[in-house]
């Protein structure tokens, strides 16, 4: 579980996060959403440690990321930012063979190169392995990204917007994907922009606006016309398919 205690986080002399409070589960999929602004981002960034704690608490499975070594973390934990700054002269096996520098250390083993490569083949990236980075489309850097996550093996995985850039089979495909993770027994902590792919894959969502929780809980709870028009200030149908919310939030 991933413990976030009187968390509160500001930039400059704008508030970002005020006095958050929650518990992410284990072995779940947790969709954070929320409207621009709301601090989703910076959320999963203070999780990820790729921003220092002003104020407050975040513990994983119990250890306080503040005071655990930073290469135990990246062992327990991969993150994804919507920044991402490797050099374009990079070929895609390398960028996704950096996942597992937590732990070879530069010297990776038969294992470390298997992992390279199922995390290739799961994002269709086998056959542009030796392209790089600048010869990419948007879309396909995105997934040598994200198989550079997969990669690192860690039981937890942060994603900020995975499904940015992607077309829509693709998107149906990572998210399809998260799920395999979990049922394999990784925990995945995923900011997504289309509400309905939080509807129609988490198991539990946590809803963000004006840098405060605004709701939390299973899709159902959450997606529904009134907590989601509060949160987005919008008017929004939810109807239902195979018995999980679709938020009709084009019309």
């Amino acid at each position: 579980m991933i413990c976030v205690k009187n968390l509160s986080h500001s930039i400059g002399k704008t508030s970002v996060l005020q006095d958050i409070s929650l518990e992410i589960p284990k072995g779940k999929v947790t969709a954070l959403v929320g409207p621009n602004g709301a601090g989703k981002s910076t959320l999963l960034s203070l999780i990820g440690r790729l921003m220092p704690l002003q104020t407050g608490r975040i513990s994983i499975d119990g250890s306080d990321i503040a005071q655990t070594p930073t290469r135990e973390l990246a062992r327990r934990m991969a993150i994804l930012s919507q920044t991402n700054s490797l050099g374009s002269r990079l070929r895609v096996r390398e960028l996704v063979g950096f996942g597992r520098w937590p732990h070879h250390q530069g010297r990776p083993t038969h294992e470390d190169e298997q992992l390279v490569m199922q995390a290739l083949d799961a994002l269709d990236l086998t056959a542009l392995g030796n392209r790089f980075l600048e010869e990419l489309s948007g879309g396909q850097r995105q997934r040598a990204f994200i198989a550079m996550a997969l990669a690192q093996g860690a039981d937890w995985l942060l994603l900020d917007e995975p499904l940015a850039a992607l077309d829509m089979a693709f998107a149906r495909r990572i998210m399809a994907q998260l799920v395999a993770l979990r049922e394999a027994g990784r925990s995945i902590v995923v900011v997504v922009h289309d509400i309905n792919h939080a509807a129609a894959w988490a198991d539990h969502v946590i809803a963000l606006k004006e840098g405060r929780i605004a709701a939390e809980g299973p899709p159902e709870t959450v997606c529904t016309s009134q907590v989601l028009g509060d949160i987005f200030d919008m008017e929004l149908r939810v109807t239902q398919i195979e018995g999980k919310p679709l938020v009709l939030h084009h019309l």
